[in-house]
């Protein structure tokens, strides 16, 4: 794969036969006629609403297909565990049916089906007939059970307590999918899906769950008809509307809120747009979720917007608080359980021009994660001096209750007033290499500082994860340029990406010859924060340079199955 893009436009790429039955050690085997008991969880597919107005942008053509359809889980919730054993081996999903208590049983995935982490493949087929009753649109989109938008029932669980998103990551490793009981997932594929041509109109679009999965979770057939009106819009027209102040909207009943541009890729109803697994750069995640009444006899509408009681996945983390003052007493590192950090390869690689400042040169830009295996927290404080330039860090140990029982110094924290990042990082907490074909030389080196957050679920299957991470908002995570302390997590589960569009996350590569190399990204390289294992902070990634100065070129091999630059 070759790629080049111009510097200034960089971004984070978006990234058996029948099925096996098997009982979890020490629970209660399913009884001989499970095959005749009702399925469990119950799923359906229901319409929010019987007509949507979808807006189509002049100056972004497409339509983003959020229709309000949902998949609804009664009687126990649908949950599925999503893992691989190694970027060598395919991703296998196995689905958790809790009947009762006390019983509980698993059903593997058929092979195949699930590709990857951001979802259930081909699970709903649309198709969109015009006002002169002719298809335009027929196509699958993907479904993402962690889409919840909020309870079907009032006496459904007041959260979900499954994650509220699908890992895009392309290094993903584990993920845990569900839609809670007595909850509703849109089927609207957010990021991941494509726009589609539709011109302003009137059209019936008709929803419904693909043959594959209705046969595996026992779905009805019942598909869902939902009238669409197309309009298009212009960001001027909008700008306009919103430049004429709140006066107008006011007297609609709307004050203050006058029409805002619908970002893409996640509508602002989709229940699609995570406020994390953005990555550390300027370019904002998808607006705050919020989802439709649901009309359905016997179905209560969600409530929008979270708050005691509910949640939607609009979620805006506040910031960890640290303690109130530095640590003081002999620091100690007890004996109890520390984190496990470790690097995912680089990915998102790409030859990036030189901007103004750098004309004529090259550079290998790329995105590079470091994630926490646990079993525990990466939790640093950093406390700063009045006047002074740096806050000087330390690391937090605590016992199985969450009392603190310990601390270590840990080096420092720095404000980086660079565009895109504006927050304090932790110095030294990533180092990048560019190493020859040998794996030995280095040619290239860098350090990078960290803003400790929870950007990406790399895998919520190991032990302690933490499917709700706090720090997920990078706007709050790392604090203020006048903060007097800080306060950054790395939770159990969980990964920081720093993207290629930032500046400084590049090699320049003006002048090194063409060939084979490789990228190592290496998690705590001087080795100052305590982990469970300092021997697997390391990862690599094989590149291959190539073209002639001004004009250079990447290839960039698959990584086990993971064929994503």
């Amino acid at each position: 794969m070759t790629t080049r893009t111009p510097r200034s436009r960089l971004w984070r790429p978006a990234v058996a036969a029948a099925a096996a039955i098997t009982v979890i050690a020490g629970v209660v085997a399913a009884a001989p006629d499970a095959k005749k008991a009702q399925p469990v969880p119950e799923l359906g597919l229901i319409a929010a609403s019987a007509s949507v107005t979808l807006d189509s942008w002049k100056e972004e053509p497409g339509v983003y297909l959020d229709l309000g359809t949902y998949l609804t889980a009664t009687k126990a919730p649908l949950e599925l565990k999503v893992t691989r054993a190694s970027y060598k081996d395919p991703v296998v999903a196995t689905q958790i049916i809790r009947e009762g208590k006390k019983k509980t049983r698993t059903k593997v995935l058929p092979k195949g089906l699930v590709k990857d982490f951001t979802g259930l493949s081909d699970f709903v087929r649309v198709t969109v007939t015009n006002a002169a009753g002719k298809t335009v649109l027929d196509k699958t989109e993907s479904f993402c059970p962690n889409n919840a938008s909020g309870r079907v029932r009032p006496d459904a669980p007041a959260t979900s307590k499954y994650p509220e998103s699908c890992p895009v990551n392309p290094f993903t490793l584990g993920s845990v999918w569900g839609v809670e009981n007595g909850w509703a997932a849109n089927t609207y594929a957010g990021y991941s899906s494509t726009p589609v041509a539709l011109p302003a109109g009137k059209y019936t679009a008709k929803v419904s769950v693909t043959k594959t999965y209705r046969d595996l979770f026992g779905i009805a057939d019942k598909p869902q008809t939902v009238k669409v009106t197309v309009r298009e819009r212009s960001w001027e027209e909008n700008a306009g509307a919103r430049s004429a102040g709140g006066h107008a909207s006011h007297a609609a009943g709307h004050s203050g809120h006058a029409a805002v541009r619908t970002s893409a890729p996640a509508a602002a109803t989709s229940g699609a747009g995570p406020s994390y697994n953005v990555g550390h750069g300027p370019y904002a995640p998808a607006p705050a979720a919020l989802p439709w009444a649901v009309k359905r006899a016997g179905f209560r509408s969600a409530q929008a917007g979270d708050g005691p009681g509910r949640t939607d996945g609009s979620r805006q983390a506040p910031a960890a608080r640290p303690n109130a003052k530095r640590p003081t007493g002999r620091a100690a590192v007890p004996n109890v359980p520390k984190p496990d950090l470790r690097s995912l390869p680089a990915y998102g690689i790409t030859i990036a021009e030189g901007d103004a400042d750098a004309p004529g040169k090259d550079y290998l830009a790329f995105s590079a994660n470091v994630w926490n295996a646990g079993p525990a927290q990466l939790v640093v404080d950093g406390f700063r001096a009045p006047g002074k330039a740096l806050m000087d860090a330390y690391q937090y140990f605590y016992d199985a209750s969450g009392k603190q029982v310990g601390y270590t110094p840990t080096g420092t924290m720095e404000w980086d007033p660079r565009p895109g990042h504006e927050h304090w990082h932790f110095t030294d907490f990533a180092s990048y290499r560019l190493l020859k074909a040998d794996k030995k030389e280095t040619v290239r080196s860098g350090k990078e500082a960290f803003c400790l957050a929870n950007t990406d679920a790399v895998d919520y299957t190991v032990k302690n994860a933490n499917w709700h991470p706090d720090n997920t908002d990078l706007s709050t995570a790392c604090g203020q340029e006048n903060s007097i302390s800080v306060r950054e997590v790395l939770d159990v589960g969980s990964g920081d990406t720093y993207t290629q569009d930032l500046p400084g996350q590049s090699f320049d590569i003006t002048g090194l010859p063409n060939g084979t190399y490789y990228i190592q990204v290496l998690a705590n390289p001087e080795k100052r924060l305590k982990e469970t294992n300092l021997g697997n902070n390391s990862a690599l990634r094989k590149v291959v340079l190539g073209g002639r100065a001004g004009a250079r070129t990447v290839t960039v091999p698959a990584h086990g199955l993971v064929n994503a630059g």
